[in-house]
């Protein structure tokens, strides 16, 4: 039986959409194939430097899969080493991880590597805040519609803090929590 995920992949090939999604451990036949037989093709180094810590990436691209298992669409291996500087404690500290992706598009090693970056900007500015900022995986409303509604109901505030010009959200909602006249403002009420 094929797993959910290669479902979805083939799904997403058969509507004529392509996919690039990250490769994890419990695919376990393709995660050891694609590790054990990635050959580079093309890489693309990013370095970039912000809270706290320097980051280096290299994303590099494999197009030859004749020791990789049949998947859906498939036409491009990625691997991302990353490499991260550090301070703890005012110590320095390096953290090195390898992360595998595979994808039914053909690009260069660049521009998978802006999909795979601008991936995380919607995580920040979306899930991360979501979660953090308002505390949404802790909700413990289940019933009914609710989830959902609560779910619109904290998009439009991050949208109305996000128009307002606010940059940091945990900043905007213990601004507006205390007063009636932001809140009027944001909403446009006289």
């Amino acid at each position: 039986m094929p797993s959910a995920l290669k479902k979805t992949c083939r799904l997403i090939v058969e509507s004529g959409n392509h996919y690039l999604g990250a490769l994890k451990r419990n695919q376990k036949n393709l995660y050891e194939s694609v590790q054990a037989n990635f050959v580079a093709e093309d890489s693309y180094v990013d370095v970039s430097k912000g809270h706290g810590r320097i980051e280096r990436r290299v994303v590099s691209r494999c197009s030859s899969l004749e020791q990789i298992p049949d998947w859906p669409g498939l036409q491009t291996l990625i691997r991302v080493e990353s490499q991260r500087q550090l301070k703890h404690g005012g110590q320095p500290h390096v953290e090195t991880e390898t992360r595998y992706f595979v994808s039914s598009l053909c690009e260069p090693a660049e521009a998978l590597a802006q999909r795979i970056r601008g991936y995380w900007g919607v995580e920040n500015k979306v899930h991360h805040v979501r979660d953090v900022t308002q505390g949404e995986d802790a909700s413990r409303i289940r019933m009914h519609q609710l989830p959902q509604i609560f779910t619109v109901a904290r998009n439009f505030a991050l949208n109305l803090y996000r128009s307002d010009s606010f940059q940091n959200m945990a900043q905007a909602e213990r601004y507006c929590k205390y007063g009636l006249e932001t809140l009027q403002r944001l909403f446009r009420m006289k």
